[in-house]
């Protein structure tokens, strides 16, 4: 037996060497063989055609919907609530189903409450029974839990919830009451003897309970929010009485316009009379509901007042009445009030109403390129509300203009309100394709936005070129633009 230099034999090295290459080809085998498949497919799928390139796409959506199942049934608190931030993201309801399972066995705060709230956000209703039984269960709950439980049975206007609420309110369990007086309120909407019924509780609780200064003003909130004419007398009597606090004052004033009855209308105008700037305002921003020439005059009155948000609230109930007899004023705020907000409210309030006179106006504002950003921006977007076909050829110059000397928040300002319209123009087409083709990430959101809210499937290859970028947000929005269009 021959050895080498080192005193081992030559045949057990050779037979060593052997296998180790064989070891190093069969894992270089198990790597470059699936990447050789992969290409192989790749290069198949490219030869097949449209459909078959398109194939891949199914699969992947069906392992992310794998994954998100996976996720509610498996996931930690964290990882469901990352997901429920997804799904309000992308506004889906898909997995709603999947949701309302999940929270009916478990007591963990995050999840209850993020699913309370993601329903309650969309005011959509089925989980009316879990949410009963949080509140029934307290004891045993978190209690943002019970919290988020009451607030996602007044968003949905449970009418079977009202009987559960009175007994939590007459528990008298101060961390829940302000949430119940609000839910209890937004309930008794869903039928006149229950709003009513409701109206008539709370009213008592003011009255003879002693809820506490701070539960008042959302009782007060909460009567309105019934709906409930039977109401009116009770918030009428503190709307007008100079003892009571102002917030409870303008609390009453907000609920007597959310009702509406003309019996709340004379404490309305005699509040517009008042010392507190902020109980006038408030009076005037509660007319909108009421008509009748007092109203109409009350609201024009209420220009001249030196308090801001007095001419403010003036400006919106012209605005909510559509008042062509507060043009002149509307016209003389929009250009000369010291305040910005008034005169953007001014301006929106001409653009409601719409009428020749008022658009020209607009018009005017719009073209002055000396007016305060804020000033053209408002302007802009009246034009666009009331005729985007007319309009969006002069905002795309003046986008461009502010483009180019480097006007950013106009620019910005522009192109928000470019990418919102909705417009039959070739003009809004041609802007689409070229914030497509070339423009930046905020441009290429906006133009996917002008794609779905016009319907430009001409412009469908451009959005699907997009899918393909690495930014996954504009690559996802473009998918779901895609989806929009009814193209897959």
């Amino acid at each position: 037996m021959k050895l080498n230099k080192n005193g081992f034999c030559k045949t057990s090295v050779l037979r060593a060497q052997v296998l180790k290459n064989l070891l190093i080809a069969a894992v270089l085998a198990g790597l470059v063989c699936p990447f050789l498949n992969a290409q192989a497919g790749i290069g198949s799928a490219s030869s097949g055609g449209d459909t078959a390139a398109s194939q891949p796409a199914e699969p992947a959506r069906n392992t992310l919907e794998a994954t998100r199942l996976a996720t509610i049934k498996y996931g930690t608190e964290t990882e469901i609530a990352a997901l429920i931030q997804t799904l309000k993201n992308e506004n889906a309801d898909y997995l709603d189903d999947e949701l309302v399972s999940l929270i009916e066995d478990t007591r963990n705060q995050k999840i209850l409450s993020g699913v309370f709230g993601f329903f309650a956000d969309r005011e959509k209703t089925g989980l009316e029974e879990r949410a009963l039984r949080a509140i029934s269960e307290r004891d045993l709950e978190n209690g943002e839990t019970v919290l988020s439980a009451i607030d996602y049975l007044g968003r949905v206007k449970a009418g079977q919830a009202e009987d559960t609420l009175k007994e939590l309110l007459n528990s008298q369990e101060r961390r829940f009451m302000n949430a119940a007086f609000r839910a209890l309120g937004r309930v008794g909407r869903a039928g006149q003897s229950q709003g009513d019924a409701a109206a008539e509780f709370l009213v008592d609780y003011y009255t003879n309970r002693d809820p506490g200064d701070e539960n008042r003003r959302d009782i007060i909130a909460a009567i309105g929010e019934t709906g409930s004419a039977e109401a009116v007398d009770f918030l009428a009597s503190l709307a007008v009485d100079s003892d009571v606090r102002a917030p409870l004052r303008i609390a009453a004033l907000g609920s007597l316009a959310k009702i509406g009855d003309p019996g709340g209308l004379d404490a309305v105008l005699a509040s517009i009379s008042s010392n507190d700037p902020n109980v006038r305002s408030s009076a005037v921003a509660a007319l909108g509901p009421f008509s009748g020439e007092k109203v109409d005059n009350a609201i024009l009155e209420a220009f001249r007042d030196s308090y801001y948000r007095t001419r403010i609230a003036a400006a919106q109930a012209s605005r909510e009445r559509k008042l062509e007899a507060a043009i002149p004023y509307l016209k003389f705020r929009s250009e000369r009030d010291e305040v910005p907000q008034v005169k953007e409210e001014a301006i929106r309030a001409l653009g409601a109403i719409g009428n020749e006179e008022a658009m020209e106006i607009i018009d005017s504002l719009f073209a002055e390129r000396k007016s305060a950003d804020r000033v053209r921006l408002a302007a802009a977007e009246a034009l666009m509300k009331n005729a985007p076909g007319k309009y969006i050829s002069r905002l795309i110059i003046e986008l461009d203009e502010a483009k180019q000397k480097n006007l950013t928040p106009l620019y910005n300002g522009f192109l928000k309100i470019v990418g919102e319209s909705r417009a039959d123009s070739s003009s809004l087409e041609s802007i689409t394709r070229r914030f497509l083709q070339s423009g930046g990430v905020v441009e290429k959101s906006y133009a996917m936005d002008m794609v779905a809210n016009n319907n430009l499937a001409s412009l469908a290859d451009d959005v699907r070129k997009i899918t393909e970028e690495r930014n996954e947000s504009l690559a996802r929005k473009a998918r779901r633009t895609l989806e929009k269009l009814g193209i897959e």
